[in-house]
């Protein structure tokens, strides 16, 4: 069974195209990440996957169940979400412990009772992305380092099968964004690791563990692959439309623009 297939997927905003044609499988077992300019159809493109945006043209299945048919309520369920704009939406003064819970029932806040299995799930992530020092603290008084990682735990509480990962690191400085990568590499070593999807327009964020990448220039799969094949310098030279020069370093990618 695929994890995601998309079939000649387009979507229109206001009469104007913003994903045109967007052709895209993932096999079990592959993680990918996709990178594009501001401006190149990210945000749709993660919108049609997990349903809050459904396509102008063309067929989406996810898990094997075909958008149109399936429940997309109960499909969610199976998707683990980390995002800096997501931060926005939790409620600040909710404590960490609280907030890593609610991901057990996909709410903003926590309404519902949770099971004594829920809360010792909550404890292992919650020690497991280094948040236990904290983990009776309000939200708002948190680092912006400490905060995704409070995320990531909350998105794993429903052990989900797929985990997007949607610019998880802007506004983290160096360190806290080596931390936070450190995390994602863990959890693609864990027996039951989540296919993994990683969004980005920093090409130096991808890990060794993403051997699948698609760029998205202007709504438009510009290529897609194998990660050493696609971000070779020439492609890149070509989708960023300036000459460049890379270097592959333990696994991960560093390149310099040539302006």
């Amino acid at each position: 069974m695929l994890t995601l297939e998309m079939k000649d997927v387009s979507w229109k905003r206001d009469g104007k195209y913003i994903l045109r044609n967007i052709n895209w499988r993932i096999e079990p077992g592959e993680h990918w990440a996709v990178i594009g300019l501001n401006g190149s159809g990210k945000t749709s493109l993660l919108g049609i996957i997990s349903g809050y945006i459904f396509p102008s043209e063309g067929e989406v299945s996810l898990l094997g169940r075909k958008f149109g048919s399936c429940d997309l309520r109960e499909l969610r369920k199976s998707i683990g979400w980390v995002s800096s704009s997501l931060q926005e939406n939790l409620l600040v003064e909710e404590k960490v412990e609280d907030i890593v819970l609610s991901g057990r029932f996909a709410s903003i806040g926590l309404y519902d009772t949770p099971s004594k299995r829920d809360r010792k799930r909550a404890s292992e992530l919650i020690a497991q992305f280094g948040c236990s020092e904290f983990k009776d603290r309000t939200y708002s008084t948190l680092s912006q380092g400490e905060k995704q990682r409070v995320i990531l735990a909350r998105s794993l509480m429903n052990n989900p099968k797929v985990l997007i990962l949607d610019e998880p690191c802007t506004g983290l400085d160096i360190f806290a964004r080596e931390h936070f990568l450190a995390g994602i590499d863990a959890i693609s070593r864990s027996g039951n690791s989540p296919v993994m999807l990683y969004v980005s327009h920093h090409v130096e964020e991808i890990l060794p563990v993403f051997n699948r990448t698609l760029l998205l220039r202007k709504g438009r799969v510009h290529s897609s692959g194998e990660t050493r094949h696609v971000l070779s310098g020439s492609n890149l030279t070509d989708f960023f439309e300036n000459p460049l020069e890379i270097a592959w370093r333990n696994g991960r990618l560093r390149i310099h623009l040539q302006l």
